[in-house]
């Protein structure tokens, strides 16, 4: 970290914060050992560990199982297909995994967990049971796959994501973990991140609730359903991984991709996703923030992965203990520390090379009826309207090759905006979704639906 640019470096007393914080954690949640880290920038700017071994203790290289966290790389994959044009995310699974009985269910409430299927399968704990007893998807999704009708809840599913996982071997005709491998793991330079643990790597631990002793856990290879939770990974990866996630990388998913999984497709359902839950994602209220990120647990293991994209922070935590200390509260925490003591440090403003000639006529004041907005155009090519004094719909809006440009959020996310011309070829108005927005309130000139009174403005009397 010492080649960090000036403006990455943390200081003393925010990296003490962070100290504190783990060693509280890992002291007071009685976890065998913990790993830390935060990056913003693309790099990771801080790494902590505490331990209740002699000698060394872990660091960013040591991998632990990160349980859960592996349903985002999985809807990472699922997402590159639909890119490719592969799948459509209202696609039935049947259409592309016919055969499982759960066909009627689409590959978005999978990934948003809407679909209705079970939250575990039949049978055994599969967290500590041999995947033989698990050969088929039949014998994951069991004879009564479904507790909800499909998108009509939130309902968290390991089944659904070991469906994903199939459908991804399906379209590209390899195995999951060969797939990950080739297409996410490798383009990112996350080689530490892999399907079976490498040393270095810890051990998974349960501690007994009521005694200062502990047991060691099983290590079950998760196989079909291993998309749903079998990834080990080190907290230096888990770091940079969250950075690709706010940043978005064109080998993999770009920034809008990466930013389309932080939606909510889901309702909430507080203690999971008290904002929704997105494509493969977790949406949290975190004090003043809105987060992204997911916890993960499995037998031994507990972890947290949040990101804020607002201020370019993401934070890991890894612990080898099954239970009680909470890793993904401890991994948001850490991200606050840093946000809110050294927020980010805005990108130096730069003008156009060339802007375009008709986003450049477009900016300025419009009106719709008679509330006033702006128009701004922006270095990265993008249109930002927004109300003028008042409570209105503002948003972003990204141009498009035939002139026009599509909504990128709020009210007018997806919609079309338009310029329309008069007869001596001027801008006569915008239309906006089939508002008119004018260079004057009301004006006679622009086709006003409704018309506009031909005697005008007027006082009263």
């Amino acid at each position: 970290m010492d080649a960090l640019p000036d403006e990455l470096h943390l200081l003393p007393a925010t990296r003490r914060a962070l100290l504190h914080r783990i060693a509280a954690a890992q002291s007071e949640g009685r976890a065998p050992s913990l790993v830390a880290a935060v990056a913003r920038g693309g790099a990771v700017v801080w790494e902590g560990a505490r331990t209740s071994a002699e000698g060394r203790g872990p660091d960013g290289n040591v991998q632990y199982r990160i349980g859960s966290i592996t349903k985002t790389f999985t809807a990472v994959l699922v997402m590159r297909l639909r890119d490719e044009g592969l799948l459509a995310l209202a696609d039935p699974v049947e259409k592309h995994l016919p055969g499982t009985g759960a066909g009627e269910v689409t590959v978005a409430q999978l990934l948003s967990h809407t679909g209705g299927l079970a939250a575990e399968t039949p049978g055994e704990w599969w967290e500590r049971s041999s995947a033989a007893l698990r050969p088929e998807l039949a014998d994951v999704l069991g004879e009564e796959p479904f507790r909800f009708e499909p998108g009509r809840r939130h309902h968290y599913s390991n089944p659904g994501y070991t469906l994903l996982g199939s459908l991804v071997e399906a379209l590209r005709g390899k195995p999951w973990e060969e797939v990950l491998r080739g297409e996410v793991l490798e383009p990112l330079g996350l080689d530490r991140t892999t399907v079976q643990p490498q040393a270095p790597y810890a051990d998974g631990w349960a501690v007994h609730p009521w005694a200062d002793v502990m047991l060691p856990e099983p290590a079950e290879d998760l196989g079909l359903m291993a998309p749903a939770g079998q990834l080990w990974s080190t907290t230096r990866d888990l770091a940079r991984f969250g950075q690709f996630l706010i940043h978005g990388d064109d080998r993999v998913l770009d920034a809008a991709a990466v930013a389309e999984m932080a939606v909510a497709a889901s309702p909430p359902e507080p203690g999971l996703a008290d904002l929704g839950y997105g494509l493969g994602l977790q949406l949290v209220q975190s004090g003043a923030r809105r987060i992204a990120g997911h916890s993960g647990s499995l037998p031994g293991f507990v972890a947290g992965l949040w990101l804020s994209a607002a201020d370019d922070v993401s934070a890991v935590v890894l612990a080898n203990c099954t239970s009680g200390l909470p890793a993904a509260t401890v991994a948001a925490e850490l991200l606050h520390l840093v946000a809110e003591a050294e927020p980010r440090i805005p990108a130096p403003w730069k003008p156009f090379a060339e802007a375009d000639p008709v986003a450049l006529e477009v900016c300025g004041p419009w009106y719709w009826g008679t509330a006033a907005h702006v128009v701004r155009l922006r270095s990265d090519g993008h249109l930002e309207l927004g109300p003028v004094a008042v409570q209105g719909r503002a948003a972003r809006f990204r141009p498009r090759p035939d002139g026009s440009w599509v909504g990128l959020s709020g009210y007018y996310a997806g919609e079309t905006l338009r310029t329309v011309r008069g007869p001596d070829g001027a801008v006569s108005h915008l239309d906006l979704g089939s508002f008119v927005f004018t260079r004057q309130p009301y004006d006679p000139e622009a086709p006003v639906p409704g018309g506009v009174d031909p005697q005008g403005w007027r006082g009263i009397g």
